[in-house]
């Protein structure tokens, strides 16, 4: 079931909402669903990472290749700590408390902003979530519905909430 899980990002560029991406079953990253499997079922330790970092693509991504990632322009990829407070539990948006209800989600309390683009970074059409804010593995990959063409000077945020994953339950 690691497998099957639904979420969404919004992508806020500037004042305009770009598009919604729905996570289908795959997003989950080749190396997760594996370090999961062996943590879970086979009792091999998981070291979780401290921080995640969203990760923008301008080619596809999927759970076993990295797109190829936007470089240049001031591109680096934001990070938000995993800690209660910066991560919703289970029973609703913006909680801060462990996981006790039963949607399975989870999703960002905080926004996650990358810093202004000094040069366009081309059209993204897919999101990453990534252990590191540099190489690392790839947690999680998604398309975005509609691709947005990033310009100098535009602003790249995923406000608190925007950032869903559910995990199928």
């Amino acid at each position: 079931m690691f497998k099957k899980w639904i979420g969404s990002a919004l992508l806020g560029l500037a004042l305009v909402l770009a598009a919604v991406p729905v996570v289908q079953a795959g997003a989950l990253s080749d190396y997760l669903e594996n370090k999961l499997v062996d943590h879970v079922f086979r009792a091999q330790a998981y070291t979780a990472p401290t921080t995640v970092y969203v990760a923008l693509f301008t080619s596809a991504c999927s759970d076993s290749a990295i797109g190829t990632e936007v470089s240049g322009g001031s591109y680096a990829r934001p990070g938000l700590a995993t800690s209660l407070v910066n991560w919703a539990g289970t029973q609703a948006a913006a909680s801060t408390t462990a996981s006790s209800g039963t949607s399975g989600t989870t999703s960002n309390n905080a926004a996650i902003t990358f810093a202004t683009p000094s040069a366009g970074w081309g059209t993204v059409t897919h999101i990453g979530l990534m252990d590191s804010v540099s190489s690392g593995n790839m947690l999680v990959c998604t398309a975005l519905s509609i691709g947005k063409t990033i310009n100098t000077g535009d602003t790249v945020s995923f406000p608190a909430a925007s950032l869903t994953i559910q995990m199928d339950n």
